[in-house]
């Protein structure tokens, strides 16, 4: 990693997962001081953006050098336990299948080592037109840092 992608909001790469650590606010929670389930998406986001940084693989840099552009096509979430006011938790990310234009990316959230929620999603590589394109070799080879070894069952679920 150089200086360049590290910050303090980069998270860390760790056992071939992206762990990104943070802290709930009074914005992120409703009335009774839980998470609101819309938030949890932003939450997700971070993780997957900050993994994508810490890669080599920044939104703006990808979109402005080559036209390439991540859009979320699919999205499962189980909301399992809440989060609350003050509390901090890791939202967890890697890898899994890819495709020729897409791949699987699973998420969790998770206070202590407690799974707090699941999302599965598919996300799509593309093109400034909005076009699929396939995902470029080095991206691939990147994001094999946080892959899911391909021995691993396909599941909902799956510990990541």
């Amino acid at each position: 990693m150089s200086a360049a992608h590290e910050g303090p909001t980069s998270g860390r790469i760790e056992g071939g997962r992206h762990i990104l650590p943070l802290r709930i606010y009074y914005e992120d929670t409703d009335a009774q001081g839980i998470v609101y389930y819309a938030n949890w998406l932003r939450f997700l986001e971070r993780g997957r953006t900050e993994l994508l940084r810490l890669l080599g693989l920044e939104h703006a840099a990808l979109r402005a050098e080559r036209g390439i552009c991540w859009v979320v096509r699919r999205c499962t979430v189980d909301y399992l336990k809440p989060a609350r006011l003050d509390e901090t938790i890791d939202v967890v990310t890697r890898c899994g299948e890819m495709r020729g234009a897409s791949l699987e990316m699973l998420q969790e959230a998770r206070r202590d080592g407690e799974v707090l929620l699941h999302a599965e999603l598919l996300v799509a590589c593309m093109n400034d037109a909005g076009r699929p394109m396939r995902i470029p070799a080095d991206a691939r080879a990147a994001l094999d840092a946080v892959a899911v070894p391909v021995e691993s069952p396909r599941s909902r679920h799956i510990r990541i």
